[in-house]
């Protein structure tokens, strides 16, 4: 019975026993390890999954989480060590074979494209046919028979550029749902997920156990492991701490472990108080087909959160105030009215804009870690034609000791860094302008 048809239903499935009584893992992995010249990412990784069982992979950024499920999904090949699924011997060498072996990884990142349907994209590379005719009704039906399940409403015929982050990753969950797979793993699944959808993922993993399917989870949300896992594997720099029972770990008990040292709390207290004085007041602000009519004023060492669904144009909001798109609103920056027509005229009078798209519009990926670190302030370390290099390395330095960004070397570049330390560099890009607001 496949995952398509049971994963919105209730119930579970009797699993297969060896000859001992006990079950045999679906994947097996004996002494992984993974190196890039003379950096060793990952060491000695051995750890069972069994059938019907939550196997949550934790540890601080840069632990080597990600680099170990891109070694058992097929993106990338083991220095050393082997992988087994069912008691035999498998190797793979790009991601379609470990598909075909019944393994399914849901990224961390967002792996869709952006010019095709969200029918297309769940269907790319298996769509259905009629005779030699590709059957879309079919796909669109199924398309949206699957997304309700997940409870995602975005439309099947709509474009994935013109969905929300939120709504990209529900998309990616439901293409990994479509087919019959022995393993499903999710990468920080639920990072861009709001709190309803959080618990329909966490409902979805718990269903995907009752029928027997194993499951590994990757996430920084202690809550959400401490919920679901039934075993625990601890990673510190690349090598394993331990494997525990899931139930038996508090979240303290598992930062600990992370962390390697007695950590007083889980977070740290707030010890200024913030002041009187307004730093940014926004008055009427509309922004068309998204917000409408939203004042608020966060004051020097204030935090000011905003909630909302996704869809409720959060986002948006603060994209049209920093001038990202077109927007109506009164600003006033320290008591002084401004208008921003650009985010670079934003960063220039001091507030800082931390994009929740850290691919798309925060990193380029494909350059050296020091130009985008210094990408918003190229008139302190590049006036006029001088190149400042060193004093742009200097700065490289300096924000990887500040936010304990763990990479390779320093002349890597920003696409070979973990999802956590892409995050890091990109709030020590922001944080390098000094701003005296922060919008995250």
């Amino acid at each position: 019975m496949s995952i398509a048809a049971n994963i919105a239903g209730e119930g579970g499935s009797t699993l297969s026993s060896n000859a001992h009584g006990s079950l045999e893992p679906v994947l097996r992995a004996q002494q992984l390890s993974k190196q890039y010249g003379p950096v060793t990412v990952l060491s000695d990784i051995t750890l069972d999954v069994l059938p019907g069982e939550i196997h949550a992979i934790i540890g601080e950024n840069g632990a080597g989480k990600s680099t170990l499920m891109r070694l058992l999904s097929g993106y990338v090949e083991p220095s050393h060590g082997t992988l087994s699924m069912n008691g035999h011997a498998v190797k793979f060498a790009k991601p379609s074979q470990a598909q075909d072996a019944g393994i399914a990884l849901v990224h961390q990142e967002i792996l869709l494209a952006e010019g095709l349907t969200v029918t297309d994209n769940l269907f790319l590379g298996r769509e259905l046919s009629r005779g030699l005719v590709v059957d879309d009704r079919t796909m669109r039906r199924l398309a949206a028979e699957k997304l309700e399940q997940i409870g995602c409403a975005v439309s099947p015929r709509a474009l994935v550029r013109d969905v929300s982050l939120a709504d990209r990753q529900m998309v990616q969950i439901a293409r990994a749902l479509l087919d019959d797979y022995k393993l499903v793993i999710f990468d920080e699944p639920t990072a861009v997920l709001t709190g309803g959808e959080v618990e329909r993922l966490l409902e979805i993993v718990l269903r995907l156990k009752a029928h027997g399917i194993a499951v590994l989870y990757i996430s920084h949300r202690l809550d959400e492991v401490q919920r679901v896992a039934d075993k625990v594997t601890v990673l510190r720099d690349g090598k394993m701490v331990g494997i525990y029972p899931g139930k038996t770990l508090s979240q303290m008990d598992m930062a600990r472990l992370m962390v390697g040292r007695e950590l007083a709390a889980l977070y740290p207290e707030r010890t200024a108080a913030p002041s009187d004085v307004p730093m940014l007041s926004v008055r009427n602000a509309s922004v068309p087909g998204y917000a409408e009519d939203v004042s608020f004023t966060v004051h020097k060492g204030e935090i000011l959160g905003f909630a909302g669904m996704v869809g409720a144009g959060r986002t948006e909001l603060f994209e049209g105030i920093i001038g990202l798109r077109p927007a109506a609103a009164k600003v006033e920056l320290e008591g002084k009215s401004i208008h921003f027509q650009s985010p670079r005229a934003a960063i220039d009078a001091g507030v800082g804009y931390l994009t929740e798209d850290r691919k798309g519009k925060g990193l380029l990926l494909q350059e050296r870690l020091a130009p985008n670190l210094t990408l918003s302030a190229l008139g302190v370390f590049h006036p006029g034609l001088s190149m400042g290099r060193r004093r742009e390395a200097e700065a490289l330095e300096q924000a990887v000791e500040a936010y304990d960004i763990r990479l390779k070397s320093l002349g890597a570049k920003a696409g070979q860094l973990s999802g956590g330390n892409q995050q890091k560099l990109l709030l020590a890009k922001v944080l390098l302008t000094d701003p005296s607001v922060v919008i995250i």
